[in-house]
């Protein structure tokens, strides 16, 4: 019989609520679903929403975070480019121009497995000089999969078109592909026809009564009078959200075999 591995991948963490609640549930997740890795895109983690820290990364891995992955918002916090060089358990963007700080993938060790973690982020509606993330992807997955034939892929971007697209090109080629950015969860979780598991978007892990995690009086300028937003704040009243999957692949051949959405609303934790 074919041997399984359960991973549970965590959309962004927004701010102190959404550390807060990985804190409180990654534990239980691991537990309630026999998962053997976590992977959690911690990008908007400092408590302003914008980054993360070496600190932050230190508190999801004692939480249980195998790897975290980021997206357009790593490049906040300047103290953190020297733990995008040192360490392994944070990556950034393939698709960022050579020379940016850090690793564009994680190989790490899963029940005796090795497993990769890609992170891309698209191009649509990006403001930032990126290369091609299909290109991109095509290049790594040459070298990784002499490596390990389990490959997940977190593509951060705004389109759900261009996400689509690269769960599709993807298809047969890597275990998962799972969407973040809009820290909205999509409904749309599937095991596609070549043994890929998908969705658009994990989703958000912050205030649920908020914009995207952010008090709602900041980011309301923006739509109502078309002009920049107020001081954005991350938005710390209950109640909170944490949003994700649970995928279930099989080692001998890397194909995904389930995938279930994780939603979860909480009014007890403490920020």
């Amino acid at each position: 019989m074919a041997s399984l591995l359960r991973f549970v991948f965590i959309g962004d963490i927004i701010g102190a609520p959404g550390i807060a609640m990985f804190q409180k549930w990654a534990p239980r997740l691991r537990e309630r679903y026999h998962a053997q890795a976590i992977i959690v895109n911690g990008e908007n983690a400092m408590k302003n929403g914008m980054g993360l820290n070496a600190k932050i990364i230190d508190l999801l891995r004692e939480s249980g975070a195998a790897v975290v992955t980021t997206g357009n918002h790593v490049w906040d916090q300047k103290d953190l480019y020297a733990a995008l060089n040192e360490r392994d358990d944070v990556i950034r963007p393939a698709n960022y121009p050579p020379g940016m700080p850090g690793k564009s993938y994680a190989l790490i060790q899963v029940q005796g497995q090795l497993v990769a973690i890609i992170n891309l982020h698209g191009r649509v509606y990006s403001k930032d000089n990126l290369d091609c993330p299909f290109r991109t992807v095509d290049s790594l997955l040459t070298f990784l999969r002499t490596k390990t034939n389990i490959i997940f892929v977190d593509f951060h971007g705004d389109a759900t078109s261009e996400k689509r697209a690269m769960g599709m090109f993807l298809d047969g080629r890597v275990s998962g592909v799972y969407g973040t950015h809009t820290h909205i969860q999509t409904a749309d979780e599937m095991l596609q026809p070549k043994g890929t598991s998908y969705v658009t978007d994990l989703g958000g892990c912050g205030a649920l009564n908020s914009v995207l995690g952010m008090q709602f009086d900041g980011m309301l300028p923006l739509f109502l009078q078309h002009r920049k937003m107020g001081k954005m704040v991350v938005e710390e009243q209950p109640p909170f959200v944490l949003s994700g999957v649970v995928v279930e692949v099989e080692t001998q051949t890397g194909k995904s075999v389930n995938i279930e959405r994780i939603r979860i609303v909480d009014n007890e934790i403490h920020v």
